[in-house]
């Protein structure tokens, strides 16, 4: 029987933003999407909302990469808050990594496709 493979949601489940999936197989973890959530009127002062990382954080050695399924902020405004921490190339579209590339550059951060 094949290895199960799991699916965590750190965020983007019930809302819209914060995409956010991690894929666990054999302990080995691929994330798929990091967005964030722009919030409306309801929360003054607050512009967006992250997924909570911890999860990923306490499991850094594990996590071979993040897979950008397109260049929307609800799927990639996330990486400038986690990549610092997390130092893992970023797979995607030619299109997509351009765009990971120059928000990461705005922000001064590397960029690992």
């Amino acid at each position: 029987m094949a290895p199960p493979v799991h699916i965590t949601f750190l965020g983007g489940l019930g809302e819209i933003g914060r995409n956010c999936a991690v894929l666990e197989l054999e302990g080995r973890m691929v994330v798929l999407d990091c967005g964030q959530m722009f919030v409306d009127d309801h929360y003054p002062g607050v512009n967006s909302v992250l997924p909570d990382f911890t999860y990923l954080l306490d499991n850094a050695d594990r996590v071979e990469g993040i897979i950008a399924t397109h260049c929307h902020e609800d799927h990639i405004g996330g990486l400038p808050h986690l990549l610092p921490d997390l130092q893992v190339p970023v797979y995607g579209s030619a299109f997509t990594l351009g765009m990971v590339r120059g928000k990461l550059e705005q922000e001064d951060l590397d960029f690992k496709p």
